[in-house]
């Protein structure tokens, strides 16, 4: 069964992410898909999306990165650089497992393909 599945790591402090506002939606028509919220472990309860739900086509995360900054004082600036941080990717195998891991600090990102 394919899913979408995403977890959180703050590299400045080297833990996980907890609190932060995760929405996935469809690119083309900007259906939201699934808002929830990180765990203490910077993952979701629950996969972002997965099953006859999961299909081909244009995906965006948008991880609210901007509040977790503002209260965790990670960063000295009254307003936060990063606010919102948009992935967008493909799918192409509705049957695979697609991880979009965030690794995050208070002024980057980076993210890729996990298992």
């Amino acid at each position: 069964m394919g899913k979408i599945t995403t977890h959180i790591l703050d590299t400045a402090s080297g833990k996980p992410a907890a609190g932060i506002r995760i929405i996935l939606s469809r690119s083309d028509d900007d259906e939201i898909l699934t808002d929830t919220l990180t765990n203490a472990d910077g993952r979701c309860d629950a996969p972002l999306l997965s099953g006859k739900e999961l299909t081909p086509g244009r995906y965006r995360i948008d991880f609210h990165v901007g509040s977790y900054f503002a209260t965790s004082k990670a960063a000295s600036d009254d307003i936060s650089f990063l606010n919102v941080v948009p992935v967008e990717f493909g799918i192409n195998d509705a049957g695979a497992h697609y991880h979009i891991p965030l690794l995050i600090s208070p002024y980057g990102y980076s993210t890729y393909r996990g298992s």
